[in-house]
């Protein structure tokens, strides 16, 4: 039996104009929000006029990220924004893969709702309200923390105040905050495995590691593949506004990143020029990450983005 031949596009969208006109938002968003905005990428290579429309400044070429490679600090400012992302990354990204695993063990429902809304909750604090949270809880006088050091006869120790504690304060209380809602994905990808796998892997005799590693884990890694492309990709993306509340002159050394170098140099002083291309080098080396991320997983025998 022939197939029937495909009706052209105009007479397909004539009998579905009904379906096709829900999109008409969708499309009008991201033309108006996120295609059309990109010719401001052409200011990396202008130099600004506030007098002149977009179409009007003079080219003036690489000038400006000359400018951003040959500053003072540049390369410390790369420098912390790459620690502090593959600090986050090392360190944070197993975090919800194994509260997902420990959570799909868990037989008691109502327990297993509690724990969920407690490692969940954090997630919906502002992060004005959040970096107020860590600062009381690290005060040197009064907080938690050093409460406890004092309890074991140390002494309190202003963490705010010393630029080596900054990364890890930042990871450790990102992980805190993020673990629960990030795990979210990982439960849904686990309530989607078989359960004869399961009566399948006790008549085998696996013990509950085995059942983790062979089952549930391989049920979860094309997930992970996914995950970890899409981290990496992000990975000259530091959050501006964490770091920006817990910045001061004492841990600049260690948490002025691009994000924040960009406001205090290019947004503050009015330098749009340069701080365009300060973002678009940014962009540029989280594309080119992506890329490559994507192609080791996929070497690999992994899932990837394409």
């Amino acid at each position: 039996m022939e197939h029937a031949r495909r009706k052209p596009l105009w007479q397909r969208i004539a009998v579905n104009w009904r379906l096709y006109l829900l999109l008409v938002p969708v499309l009008a968003y991201y033309i108006l929000f996120h295609y059309l905005p990109m010719y401001g990428i052409t200011l990396a290579f202008k130099q600004y006029d506030a007098r002149l429309s977009i179409f009007g400044h003079d080219w003036v070429g690489l000038k400006y990220f000359r400018q951003f490679f040959s500053a003072y600090g540049t390369w410390d400012i790369i420098r912390n924004t790459l620690v502090l992302s593959i600090y986050g990354i090392v360190a944070g990204f197993p975090v919800p893969i194994i509260l997902s695993l420990m959570l799909n063990e868990v037989r008691s429902k109502k327990y297993k709702k509690l724990v969920q809304t407690v490692t969940y909750a954090p997630h919906f604090i502002s992060t004005v309200v959040f970096v107020a949270m860590i600062t009381t809880f690290l005060n040197p006088d009064s907080g938690i923390i050093n409460l406890l050091i004092r309890k074991l006869g140390g002494s309190p120790v202003h963490f705010m105040q010393y630029a080596q504690y900054f990364n890890t304060i930042y990871v450790l209380s990102g992980i805190w905050q993020e673990a629960g809602w990030g795990c979210i994905i990982y439960i849904a990808a686990l309530s989607s495995v078989d359960p004869e796998l399961y009566e399948a892997g006790y008549i085998d005799g696996m013990n509950k590691l085995q059942k983790i590693i062979r089952i549930d884990f391989v049920a979860i890694r094309p997930t992970i593949c996914i995950m970890l492309i899409m981290s990496a990709g992000g990975v000259m993306s530091v959050g501006f506004e964490k770091v920006w509340l817990m910045q001061n002159n004492l841990n600049i050394s260690s948490s002025q990143v691009i994000s924040t170098y960009v406001y205090n140099v290019g947004l503050m002083s009015n330098k749009f020029s340069y701080a365009t291309a300060i973002g678009l080098f940014n962009s540029v080396v989280s594309f080119v990450m992506l890329v490559i991320v994507n192609t080791i997983v996929r070497r690999l025998g992994g899932t990837s983005l394409w």
